[in-house]
């Protein structure tokens, strides 16, 4: 079939990073400045679209079934072409490359994927772009020199715009490049399918209530403003708000010699070392005008759309490890949880809609927290519909002891499902059912749980809380003992899963896992294959003074290097690739079934289904449909009905 390989250059005066490409190509001003194409291995040629159009038999090309369009990054260019033309391109006839490389376990960015793959300076990502799209592709400022223009145009600079016509050239070929180099691992047709509903739920978008937003956004700047004078008036400081100016206001108000640092961990010895109110009464304005959670408001106020929908909340394949996708703008996959009762939830909410602060703190104490648990309640379904949100119960843990064979654990799971108190009972050999809601043993199972299931010990008990939550130190590493001794077929799958990774990457033999899991060598790749056929793949690996390495991205420092792995957190990528693949079946049942998803957090869906259509029931049942390549996988889905976004 023939490709067509594209890149383009664009203008808009909306802030690409900060509000996403729907609001970007929305703009009035947003136009494509060049148009680089290549069709299969032809010349790459570039129209200047501030100068000429482009060909009909170009614009039928684009729109042409038979031709597969291809980008890195796709989205960003078919979303521009929508705009351009205004006429939705098809998904279904466009492949990302850059799904491909992170597919791969490759870096996000054009230029990065260059180098790694050690492609020909011809064939490389151009490095004078960035210069050149700050000059072309984002306003100016204003200035006596440039004659007080807010843009520039070809005319203003003609041997820089000949200079970005290349680099756009430039871009065609790397793309190219990138792709003839990666065309022994293309996605698979459900990968493929999955990336297409993937674009349809981005394009679609989901309903905000921005008068809502809108009022949240003044409501809290007005407690910030009021938090900010108190705090000026307690401590005579100028900015109370610079940390260097505090720690000395503190250390001089309760006599100490110095304070190393406020940050969250260390806030509590710096409030028992100075026992002072006035401090303690600081350190909780500090609290207050810290919380970014209401950002979120700010967020959503800036991406919506004219039709007040959001669009483009996530990035498919965004965690390479797994394939998870990753959140962008609105950033759902880190909402704060709304904890009050439904009653006070809908009180409150209605309260910020119309603006009225005065019943607001009459009614709520912590009105900024307050806010914070509203923001889910920002999105709404358009007018006749409703939500109806579906969540796998418990998905990971589910996954794990089906995959590693934890006979009580798949028993539990086809039965109550309550695996915080079966935990416990297994740990401490309690009678079943013995341990209930609300006691202190079913803490514990829960602690243990959170944190132990892959690998970790002491440290990961702290993490998680286990300290605050009221365990005492000596207790935790008998909880670690007592954890793994309960689940001996997860701890036996940590090991089984290191040596086999070890013995591939050692002999280049393949190794086999249960479920038609296991790992090989491909080339420069160890591949570890899933339950339902797709592959993860781990760069260059090695064993590097007895460890499990490999090339990736660090998180760190967003640079290329060597991270270390290791038979447990294998088993966190293999389990949470796993539930992704079981949440890619319900997204795509759901969106055949016609539920169209608006969409998804972690291991939850949001349908907007009109009213009087179909019921929590169905939507549930369908998530928890037995997956034809994991039938003894025991799966369920709790779901229910809501008029704005929230958790039941």
């Amino acid at each position: 079939m023939t490709t067509l390989a594209i890149d383009i250059e664009t203008y808009s005066s909306v802030d690409l990073q900060k509000c996403g490409v729907y609001a970007y190509v929305a703009s009035p001003d947003f136009e494509i400045l060049l148009f680089g194409y290549a069709f299969d291995d032809g010349p790459v040629d570039v129209i200047d679209l501030t100068a000429e159009k482009l060909p009909k038999d170009l614009i039928d090309a684009i729109y042409d079934p038979e031709i597969v369009k291809t980008a890195f990054n796709a989205s960003f260019e078919r979303t521009c072409l929508s705009a351009y033309f205004r006429e939705i391109t098809p998904p279904e006839q466009w492949s990302d490359t850059a799904v491909v490389a992170r597919e791969l376990g490759l870096p996000n960015s054009l230029e990065q994927v260059g180098i790694v793959l050690g492609l020909p300076d011809d064939k490389k990502k151009a490095k004078t772009g960035r210069a050149l799209i700050r000059y072309f592709s984002v306003p100016c400022k204003p200035t006596k020199v440039n004659g007080g223009r807010t843009r520039n145009l070809p005319e203003h600079d003609l041997n820089k715009w000949h200079t970005y016509i290349e680099y756009n050239r430039q871009d065609v070929e790397a793309e190219r490049a990138i792709r003839k180099k990666l065309s022994h691992f293309q996605m698979t047709e459900e990968e493929q399918a999955l990336w297409v509903h993937d674009q349809h739920i981005n394009d679609r978008g989901v309903g905000v209530d921005l008068e809502f937003a809108s009022h949240a956004v003044k409501i809290d700047q007005i407690i910030k403003d009021r938090l900010l004078q108190d705090a000026k008036e307690l401590t005579g400081l100028e900015n109370p708000k610079s940390t260097a100016q505090l720690k000395n206001w503190i250390a001089n108000t309760a006599g100490l010699d110095e304070i190393d640092s406020l940050n969250k961990k260390n806030i509590d010895s710096v409030r028992a070392k100075a026992n002072n109110r006035a401090v303690d009464a600081m350190l909780d304005i500090r609290v207050g005008l810290s919380k970014t959670s209401t950002e979120k408001y700010h967020a959503m106020l800036r991406t919506a759309g004219k039709d007040n929908r959001i669009r483009g909340l996530t990035q498919f394949y965004g965690a390479s490890r797994t394939g998870r996708w990753a959140g962008r703008l609105v950033q759902m996959q880190n909402l704060p949880q709304n904890k009050m009762p439904d009653r006070d939830l809908d009180i409150a909410r209605q309260l910020v809609k119309t603006g009225d602060l005065s019943t607001l703190e009459i009614c709520f104490d912590d009105v900024a927290g307050t806010l914070s648990q509203l923001i889910r309640t920002a999105f709404i379904p358009k007018q006749g519909c409703r939500f109806i949100v579906a969540d796998f119960s418990a998905i990971e843990a589910r996954v794990i002891a089906w995959l590693a064979g934890e006979s009580w654990r798949m028993d539990v799971f086809h039965t109550h499902g309550k695996i915080y108190e079966a935990s416990a009972e297994q740990m401490f050999h309690l009678p079943p059912g013995s341990v209930k809601k609300g006691d202190p043993m079913r803490q514990k199972g829960k602690i243990a749980e959170l944190a132990l299931g892959y690998g970790g010990s002491v440290g990961a008990l702290k993490s998680m809380g286990a300290l605050e939550m009221g365990l005492a130190e000596e207790e935790l590493k008998p909880l670690v003992n007592s954890w793994r001794a309960a689940n001996p077929a997860i701890t036996k799958f940590w090991w089984d899963t290191d040596a086999a990774a070890r013995r591939t990457i050692q002999t280049k033999e393949p190794t086999k896992l249960p479920y038609g899991m296991g790992f090989y060598k491909k080339g420069p790749l160890l591949k570890l294959v899933l339950p339902n056929g797709r592959e993860l793949s781990y760069v260059k690996p090695a064993i590097v003074d007895d460890s499990i390495t490999y090339e990736g991205t660090l998180q760190s420092s967003g640079t290329w290097g060597r991270i270390e792995s290791y038979g447990p957190k294998i088993v966190e990528n293999i389990v949470q690739a796993t539930a992704r693949d079981c949440l890619a079946v319900a997204i795509s049942r759901l969106e055949d079934a016609g539920f169209p998803v608006v969409f998804h957090v972690h291991d939850e869906v949001i349908c907007e289904v009109p009213e009087g259509i179909s019921s929590a029931e169905e939507i549930g049942a369908i998530m928890s449909e037995p997956i034809s390549w994991a039938p003894d996988l025991p799966l369920r889905a709790d779901a229910y009905e809501c008029l704005y976004y929230r958790k039941a």
